[in-house]
Formats: C-alpha cells, structure tokens, sequence
C-alpha cells in the first residue's frame, strides 16, 4: 500500500513537472544592439566610393560588462558580393596595428582573385578608438613613434620621462574609454557586426596584429567563425614588441649581404660585417651631431627606426641603400637631404600619433612597472640585438598603464584555420606563427621560405601561397597538410 502511494505522489509529481510552464529565457543584454537598424551612406573615401562601397556606424557598448551604459559607434564599410548564387556571407578584414584603421582595407589592392572577392560582402571596420571609430585622444601633440633609447641611459632615461608622460596625459584625458579599447572588445564588436548584418558565421581576414584579433575571436566566438585567414601571425602568448629585436637583426644581415655584393655602388663595405660596421659609425656619428631635416633631427634614437621602416621588405633593399649612403656623405651636423619613402617616413616619424596603440597594447597585458627593468632588458641583448635590441625592448606607456580590466585570452582549440607566414618576417617572426599553429590544432600552416616580407597573401609575389589561399576561400576546405612555398 504504501509502495502504491509512493507510486501515486511520484506520478503526479511527474506530470506537475510536464505541464509546469518553462521559465522565461533570460532576456539577451545585447538585443538592443543586435537588432539595430543601419543608416547606409556614401563612405566619402578615394577608395571605396569608387568600388561600389557604402558606409555606416554600429553602435556598440563601450563596457560589455555594462552594455546598459555609454556607447560607442564604430564605423563598417561593405562592398556587397556580386555572385549572389554563390555568395558566402561576410569576409571581415583588418589590417594590423593595433590602431591601423581597416574601413577601406576591402577596396585596396589585395591578392584575393576576382572569383573570390564577388562571392561575399567585403566589410571593413575602423576598430573601436581609431579612425572613425571615436577615435582615442591622449591630449598629446608630439609625436609618439618608437625610438631607440640609443647606447646609454641618459637618452633612455629622457625616453622613460617622455612616455610616462604619454600615459599620464592619455588616462587623465581619455581615461574612462581607453580602459575598454582591448582586442577582447573588438572581438565582441566583430561579433555585434555579425549579429547586425545578420548572419550566422563570419569569415575573416586579418594580417600582423591582426592575426591576433582573428585568434581572440577563434576563441570567444568560435561556433560563429568559418573561414578565417591569419596572415603574418603573431605569438599569442607574446607581451611587447621585444621578440622583434632578433628577427630584425638578421633582416639586416640578409640586406648587407645584398648590399656588399653591391659595394662598387653603394661603398658602404664589401662584407656583412664591413657594412655592420659603417652602420654603427654612422649611429655614433649621428650622436655626436644629429643631422636636421625640417623640425626634425636624425640622430642616434632615430637611426634604427630608419632602419627598421625598410629591412622590412627586399623589394626596397636599392631604396635603403641610397637612404644609408647619403646619410654617409652628409657631414657631420649638416643638414640632411632626402625624398622619396624615406622622405615620407621622416615626415611619419613627426607626425605619428597612435593612441590606440598603447590603449590596446598596454591594455591587454600587464607589463612590468619598473621602468629600470627595460634598461636591464636592453642591456642583456644588446650583444646580440645591437640596432634593434634598445628600440624594441625600451621603455613605452604600458609601463605606466594599470591592471588591464580582463585576463589575457588563452588559446587553444582546434577550429580550421589557414596560417601563411613567411620565415624572415621581421614584424611577426616565423617561430610566432609556429607556436599559434600548434596551439590551434585544426589549423594549417603554408610558409613562404626564405622571403624578407611582411604579410606573405600579396599580388604577384608567391602563386603558390596565393593559390592556397584563394582555393581555400572559394571551397573552404585546408589543404591536406602544412605547404612551404617559394617567389
């Protein structure tokens, strides 16, 4: 009897249970923003009007922790697909930085084939606190472009005061936003695009530093992402600029081995180490009396920028040549001629501003606080990293900057994805796209060998990888296995 009544309470309760009404879904605290209607207008851009281009403004919320509280707009373009029988969604692109805006990134010159580009909207993004993304304002008006701290502590000393500056000024003026220009953010708004265009997945194109963003996206919102091209990848376990020091120092190599085999026009040595040595002269004799160009001077912290702008790519290798020669022949203290890039690269050198940069670099990791530390960092490779080494590894903002607001982003799933690098890359080393290709195990990795260039998916320079890649996007299956491609 008692095993009846059991039976009896225990069946009723079952159908209490069937017929009780499910509890509400909690309400999503980005409908607001997904559901937004977009006010499509000319773009007012040289290259996306004449492709076709139109441009509007996502607003998303400055803080996803407070998506109840203040905004931002960020600014998308798209150049629809043309092929709509075999259009594939969205493709995404970003070109690096941080801080390097990517709105017109999809009508530029771009090694995808005309096949691929008309199967999807190419939509390009300033990312938050850039360009006409409200943009960061650091209150600042000299500018902050990287320079060496030079061969001893009184230039890195006047470096330490000068970023500390920096920072001050850009959280006393902008405090309140910069704190939320991260690379998780700018995930989190890629994944708003998506929602507002209304799409199910997105396909994605990013370069350098953007490689970086692709892989935080992979890991936040990996169910939303199909195909995804990292190109020039970086470390995602990397912190700071410092990894760059060596990679550089065999660019340079690799160009004064260029530039010895040409020594009856350059005379700026026979042998690697001859041309090594006329460039240490030539630092030391732009410290003793700077050259002035403009309202600018070229002395020893300025030197290995120079440098830096153009080891880059081979294909300038003539360029920097001349650039280092006239340097050679300019007297001591006299005023220096140029034009052309390296022109336009002193004028950059003036000019650059770059906020965003310190906000998502500075914002993503924490970084040591004494400012001593880089000094002692400098110190210890500056045997083997001699010219880039007290560039790269001194002192910036970060130093100043506090706690970042999220952890950094683990990595590690096995999503496909396509990885192309080339193996003397000097802005993202090869062993960088090595380490995120074994950490993302569903990817594949196409290296274009013993090639002096960042960013390898570019027109004309390797069919090989380019096919992989345009294969890839048009069918979206990896190649069976890691490819080495050549020129």
């Amino acid at each position: 009897m008692l095993r009846r009544c059991v039976a009896a309470v225990a069946a009723v309760a079952a159908g209490l249970v069937a017929v009780a009404p499910a509890a509400a879904a909690p309400a999503d605290p980005l409908a607001r923003f997904s559901g937004q209607h977009l006010d499509w207008k000319s773009c007012g851009n040289k290259d996306l009007d004449p492709a076709g281009a139109r441009c509007a403004e996502v607003t998303v919320p400055l803080d996803y922790a407070d998506p109840a509280g203040r905004t931002l707009a960020v600014a998308i373009s798209r150049i629809p697909a043309t092929d709509a029988r075999h259009r594939r969604g969205i493709l995404l692109f970003n070109p690096g930085g941080p801080g390097a805006g990517g709105l017109a990134m999809p009508a530029r010159p771009n090694a995808l084939a005309p096949e691929v580009r008309s199967r999807y909207d190419l939509i390009g993004f300033d990312p938050r606190g850039v360009g006409r993304s409200a943009p960061v304002n650091c209150g600042w008006k000299p500018p902050t472009a990287m320079m060496s701290a030079g061969f001893d502590q009184t230039g890195f000393a006047r470096d330490a005061v000068y970023f500390g500056g920096v920072a001050a000024s850009c959280l006393a003026v902008d405090g309140a936003r910069i704190r939320h220009i991260t690379t998780r953010n700018t995930a989190r708004d890629m994944d708003l695009i998506r929602a507002v265009l209304g799409e199910r997945t997105l396909n994605y194109y990013g370069v350098s530093y953007g490689t970086y963003l692709g892989t935080v996206y992979l890991q936040m919102f990996g169910d939303r992402a199909d195909r995804v091209l990292l190109d020039s990848a970086m470390d995602p376990d990397a912190t700071g600029v410092g990894y760059m020091g060596m990679a550089n120092e065999i660019a340079l190599d690799d160009w004064a081995r260029w530039v010895s085999a040409h020594d009856g026009e350059y005379h700026l040595g026979a042998t690697v180490p001859a041309v090594r040595a006329t460039l240490a002269e030539l630092q030391r004799k732009v410290a003793r009396r700077p050259m002035p160009w403009q309202n600018f001077f070229l002395d020893e912290h300025q030197l290995p920028p120079l440098l830096f702008a153009f080891v880059r790519d081979f294909r300038v290798n003539d360029l920097l040549a001349k650039a280092i020669r006239q340097i050679a022949v300019t007297p001591d203290g006299a005023p220096l001629r140029v034009d052309g890039p390296v022109q336009d690269f002193l004028i950059g050198q003036m000019a650059l501003d770059n906020p965003a940069f310190f906000a998502v670099s500075c914002g993503d990791h924490e970084f040591p606080h004494d400012p001593q530390w880089y000094w002692r960092d400098i110190e210890s490779h500056r045997a083997t990293e001699p010219v880039f080494g007290p560039m790269v590894r001194s002192v910036s903002p970060c130093a100043w900057w506090p706690a970042p607001t999220e952890s950094p982003t683990a990595v590690g799933n096995s999503r496909p994805v396509l990885i192309t690098q080339s193996t003397m890359d000097t802005r993202t080393p090869y062993h960088g796209a090595v380490a995120l290709h074994h950490k993302l195990t569903g990817s594949r990795l196409v290296t274009l060998r013993d090639v002096r260039i960042h960013g390898a998916f570019r027109p004309g320079l390797s069919r090989c990888l380019n096919d992989t890649v345009n294969a890839y996007f048009r069918t979206g299956a990896l190649p069976p296995s890691d490819r080495t491609c050549t020129l």
